[in-house]
């Protein structure tokens, strides 16, 4: 390599306000979590850490966006408008690298480094070495299975992690920040936490007043007043309030929130507990398990679960395990054969003792109501054991779950956005549909007989058994003498 070529390139040094986070990292800290104003440079600065650490430290890094799309559009082709050159090449320059393929996103360093673009919708699909140092850039709009799946590569093989994103109402990106701040990173005592950082727009004074206000205008005159404002607030005064912009049920989930319909309890078995699936392949084919329970207004939402493999019965006999065997509520599409068999996933949910029925099929419009009054009426389950965690992951998804955007038109869509929640809001269209079913089935439990009374139970050949104890006999025998005599 030549000995001229400096890293950072191009004279490049954190803005005044990046330098807490730009020395905590180069000290070491290595989970740090930055909420920064749109436009505070966060791509900027994590590319740079990307540029260090493949020439000190030789392994594979990745720059994550919510979409492999999206990350070619935001970051790979991405143009600095103030020196007109790709922000890849200002961070990247040529003398480093060894080779590189646009199509794949991909650059190969002279060190033995790998970088690479990609998008957290295909994360679990990508082959090579395991990442050593990953920016999870828009994260409050990633697939937050995608932190699961690869926290404990990084942990085993001492790599970093960035999270850099503005807000997007209170979702996974708000959990994550409350979670951090609890383990916060100090370089003597605390060399393994987290460094957290909020940053306004008032604060680091990149963008003006003016500039801000001529954002409002321009998001009025697209979304609305009252839409522009929120945004303005999340993307500039990192707001957490509010819900996700194009969200179908965020306000009604917050609404829960603030009701307290997110509260722990405990599974009443007495009920059979029922599952509304989405089917598709493993994370693909979110189940909600729900109760209706008599005298309750609606159901009780009390697991969630993603599987973690292909196989459909391995997926029924995880419900087993929990003593789920109420009825398995699924789309039409269960008919299909199942992926390399000549049986439908029907006829395999039959053969392994579950009970599938399929909900009416209706337009998706009338599945989102059907959802928003769901919401409107259900308990959640919420705790911090294993049932809670798998929960939460639900939880994310129904906030995230938004319509798409046409910027044609101006103006939203009623097709859902095709992320990682899709799946996970289209199961709750499932149960928005089917539990009223259940409740009209549901019975209260017969109440005890009175003291005194025997019970009395049929048998199948037609007799009836009579049960008492001995007390209750001979009271019994005593008052029938004293009505003979």
């Amino acid at each position: 390599m030549n000995a001229s070529i400096r890293i950072p390139a191009l004279g490049w040094r954190p803005r005044e306000y990046q330098l807490p986070a730009w020395n905590a990292w180069e000290r070491g800290c290595k989970r740090q979590l930055l909420i920064w104003h749109r436009r505070a440079g966060k791509d900027e600065i994590d590319l740079q850490k990307h540029a260090v650490s493949a020439v000190t430290r030789p392994g594979t890094y990745w720059h994550m966006l919510p979409e492999a799309a999206q990350a070619r559009k935001a970051i790979w082709n991405a143009v600095n408008p103030h020196s007109g050159r790709r922000r890849i090449d200002e961070a990247f320059p040529k003398e480093i690298i060894e080779n590189q393929n646009d199509n794949e996103m991909f650059i190969r360093f002279k060190t033995g480094s790998t970088f690479q673009v990609v998008g957290s919708d295909n994360f679990n699909s990508l082959v090579g070495s395991p990442p050593v140092g990953i920016t999870f850039s828009e994260w409050a709009l990633a697939n937050p299975s995608a932190w699961a799946f690869l926290s404990p590569i990084l942990e085993e093989n001492g790599g970093w992690a960035s999270f850099i994103t503005t807000p997007r109402g209170n979702n996974h990106a708000k959990g994550m920040y409350d979670a951090a701040k609890l383990d916060a990173y100090d370089p003597v005592t605390n060399p393994k936490g987290w460094f957290t950082q909020i940053l306004r727009a008032d604060q680091t004074k990149a963008i003006g007043a003016e500039g801000i206000e001529r954002q409002r205008k321009i998001y009025a005159s697209l979304f609305g007043k009252e839409i522009a404002n929120l945004l303005i607030d999340q993307e500039y005064y990192c707001s957490f309030a509010g819900a996700m912009v194009g969200s179908y049920w965020g306000a009604d989930i917050s609404e829960a929130e603030k009701q307290g319909r997110f509260r722990s309890f405990e599974i009443d078995f007495r009920y059979p507990v029922h599952t509304a699936w989405d089917l598709g392949k493993a994370v693909n084919n979110p189940i909600w398990c729900f109760q209706c329970i008599p005298g309750e207004p609606g159901p009780r939402i009390v697991d969630f679960y993603r599987p973690d493999s292909d196989d459909l019965e391995d997926w029924c006999k995880w419900l087993d395990s929990k003593g789920y065997h109420g009825n398995d509520y699924v789309p039409h599409d269960i008919m299909v054969k199942n992926w390399g068999s000549n049986r439908t996933r029907y006829e395999i949910l039959k053969d392994c003792g579950r009970k599938p029925r399929m909900v009416t099929k209706v337009a998706v419009a009338d599945g989102i109501t059907a959802g928003r009054s769901t919401i409107k009426l259900a308990l959640f389950y919420q705790g911090d054991d294993e049932r809670g965690e798998r929960l939460q992951a639900g939880y994310d998804g129904l906030k995230n779950y938004r319509r798409e955007w046409d910027d044609a038109r101006k103006t939203f869509l009623e097709n859902p956005v095709k992320d990682w929640a899709e799946h996970i809001g289209s199961g709750w269209r499932y149960l928005g549909l089917a539990w009223r079913e259940e409740l009209v089935k549901t019975e209260e439990p017969p109440p005890p007989p009175p003291k005194g009374e025997p019970i009395v139970t049929g048998r199948p050949n037609g007799s009836v058994e009579i049960k008492v104890n001995v007390k209750e006999a001979v009271e019994a025998m005593v008052r029938r003498r004293r009505n003979e005599a």
